[in-house]
């Protein structure tokens, strides 16, 4: 259990530290023009695509770093639970655009994230 714990954890990680990164170096219009999952970005401000970038790159810390430096490794399952809630917003605003593949996507990363959350708050927490 601990090991698909930190198996989906990393890959979580990864995925939204790349998005993150995307998302602050690549201006909105070209996100946009990138295809069609990238067109969300019309319903936002620049500056809040910016901050949606942010938060994904903290969340991605969060996922990982407190666990490995064995800092304060309660942060895991609470980053897992940000995530959860970050994209249940993603899935609104898919659904009220009426991009409903997407939706599904979002969807999955709503369960992994919630594994960990689930993981790391009761069978398998770290044990300092």
């Amino acid at each position: 259990m601990n090991l698909a714990l930190w198996i989906v954890a990393a890959t979580l990680a990864a995925a939204y530290l790349a998005g993150g990164v995307f998302k602050l170096a690549v201006p909105r219009a070209r996100i946009a023009a990138a295809g069609h999952s990238g067109r969300w970005v019309e319903d936002f401000s620049a500056g809040a695509v910016k901050a949606i970038g942010a938060v994904e790159i903290a969340a991605a810390a969060g996922l990982v770093l407190p666990a490995v430096c064995g800092i304060a490794p309660v942060l895991v399952p609470l980053a897992a639970t940000g995530l959860v809630l970050l994209m249940a917003g993603a899935a609104v605003v898919r659904a009220r655009r009426r991009e409903y593949r997407l939706v599904a996507v979002d969807a999955l990363y709503i369960l992994l994230a919630a594994f960990v959350a689930w993981g790391r708050f009761g069978p398998a927490p770290f044990l300092n």
